[in-house]
């Protein structure tokens, strides 16, 4: 696990917001390519994304080597999969569908070796160097991966006061499509009952000095949630910039 990303991250936060968008392709190229472009982050989607463990440890190569930082979004809250990706050197690990303080006290536990967790032992991955690294070293520097927990319908909302009071939290990642789904207004992320819902959110974080952030598919949006206060924003998905790209280019040329 690449630490200095991680310190590099956390500096840029403390000063402003970070961009980064969702990844669900396994070419490695594309991960240059937004290290290149100036992306602070990557999320490395095995929830929604064709992606394995093989096709994640590469990924997480190209991040390091252009000095991006990988995260990983699992598909649930599972050891298995949760130490899985930090094993092979995911930076920050991403956890959608939390619910309540018990799911999220679970991912510390999860996530984290002693005292602050109970992760599963193994200093034979490359995330300790394939056992270069001192021991002890290690399991104190893999205890510094960001842990981002997903907060996605009306239940967590209901239970937001007591997931902040858990330790160990990052940062709080608000999904804009299921909320509004659980709001009775699905799809619509600019509802006025949705921005309401999350302003919420931003403000009870905030005060618990916990960073919040969410998903944008417009510089607008990103402007909108910045001057909210949210400093993690996941800027649309790496396909889907490709696309609007082509059918830009398409578009101007075809008219």
């Amino acid at each position: 696990m690449n630490t200095k990303i991680i310190e590099a991250f956390k500096n840029k936060l403390k000063d402003g917001f970070v961009l980064g968008p969702f990844s669900k392709t396994n070419d490695s190229a594309y991960i240059e390519i937004m290290g290149l472009a100036g992306f602070d982050f990557v999320i490395i989607d095995m929830e929604h994304g064709p992606v394995n463990t093989i096709a994640a440890r590469e990924l997480i190569m190209a991040c390091e080597l252009k000095g991006i930082l990988p995260i990983i979004r699992v598909k649930e809250n599972m050891p298995s999969l949760i130490g899985e990706v930090l094993d092979i050197g995911a930076c920050g690990v991403q956890i959608p569908q939390i619910t309540d303080a018990a799911s999220a006290k679970e991912v510390i536990k999860l996530a984290k070796f002693h005292p602050a967790g109970n992760r599963g032992v193994c200093r034979y991955v490359r995330a300790a160097d394939h056992s270069s690294m001192e021991k002890s070293e290690y399991f104190r520097e893999a205890n510094r991966a960001l842990l981002i927990l997903q907060l996605e319908g009306k239940q967590a909302l209901d239970n937001i006061d007591e997931i902040l009071e858990v330790e160990g939290i990052d940062i709080i990642f608000i999904g804009p499509y299921d909320l509004s789904q659980s709001l009775g207004v699905p799809g619509e992320v600019n509802h006025p009952l949705v921005i309401s819902r999350m302003d919420e959110i931003v403000v009870k974080s905030r005060n618990k000095g916990i960073i919040t952030g969410t998903f944008v598919e417009t510089p607008a949006d990103a402007k909108k949630w910045i001057g909210s206060g949210l400093r993690y924003i996941c800027y649309s998905v790496d396909v889907g910039i490709f696309y609007s790209a082509c059918r830009q280019i398409n578009d101007s040329l075809k008219r």
